[in-house]
């Protein structure tokens, strides 16, 4: 699986929050290695350089062979918490969608 990140107005190293995400995101979605041919991480802060209330965004596009992509979005305090949601709410959606094409 191809991770590729996409990270823009965060304000934050863009190198060690990519190390950290794609641990969280292996993690999360290591189950479905084999069948993600690549996952697009989306990060932004909604606010850009305010602060704010569940500013920061990530949206996750799952690409998988002959479907369409599927993609989940999520809002949170910090990146971390959102990439947490965000991978939460794609585990649901593959397991949902390959529960489908097994049956």
């Amino acid at each position: 699986m191809t991770i590729q990140y996409n990270i823009s107005n965060t304000g934050e190293e863009d190198v060690r929050l990519e190390e950290t995400l794609n641990i969280l995101v292996n993690n999360a979605l290591s189950r479905f290695e084999g069948k993600i041919t690549r996952l697009e991480v989306h990060l932004s802060d909604e606010n850009s350089h305010k602060e704010g209330q569940n500013d920061k965004r990530c949206l996750l596009e799952a690409r998988i062979a002959g479907l369409q992509p599927i993609a989940v979005t999520s809002n949170a305090n910090s990146f971390e918490e959102a990439t947490k949601m965000a991978t939460g709410k794609l585990k649901n959606k593959l397991e949902t969608v390959l529960g489908k094409l097994n049956n």
